[in-house]
């Protein structure tokens, strides 16, 4: 909480599937629901951002009590300039939180967002899927690579 109140943010914004919970899960691991009460206690208003249907996303929002965007076209700018709308934040008070490079961290560079880039919960199944990590690998490499650089623990 500390370094994201350093950077200036307030509001939280969200991916659902293998950020919060696993693909399809309506269930919340018991440390990410204490990470998100401590960080709702700390001040930080956060919302769901998922590219996953309404019907996927309502219920699990709902479960905690969070507002969400579903359908968002990520890596579209649209759906999280809409989260950070109805939160009435400007977007420099925004992060995005999410597993995937090529949306959750390029739609919230494109629109003006910071961003953390966290591990997926657990490998996803699917020839897409292994598709995206696999091109997500030289980003990650330069990524770590800069940072070892800079002495940063990436």
């Amino acid at each position: 909480a500390e370094d994201l109140r350093a950077l200036g943010v307030r509001g939280l914004l969200l991916d659902v599937d293998n950020t919060l919970t696993t693909h399809g899960s309506q269930a919340l691991d018991p440390a990410v629901l204490a990470w998100l009460q401590a960080m709702e206690a700390a001040g930080f208003t956060p919302t769901v951002v998922s590219n996953a249907l309404r019907k996927r996303v309502e219920p699990f929002a709902g479960k905690l009590g969070l507002r969400f965007i579903a359908f968002a076209c990520k890596p579209l700018p649209i759906g999280f300039l809409r989260a950070a709308k109805r939160l009435g934040l400007p977007r420099g008070q925004c992060v995005v939180i999410g597993d995937q490079i090529f949306t959750d961290v390029a739609g919230a560079n494109w629109s003006g967002i910071k961003s953390i880039l966290v591990d997926p919960i657990e490998p996803e199944r699917g020839v897409l899927f292994g598709l995206k990590r696999l091109l997500e690998r030289p980003f990650l490499r330069a990524y770590r690579k800069k940072c070892a650089r800079k002495g940063e623990n990436p």
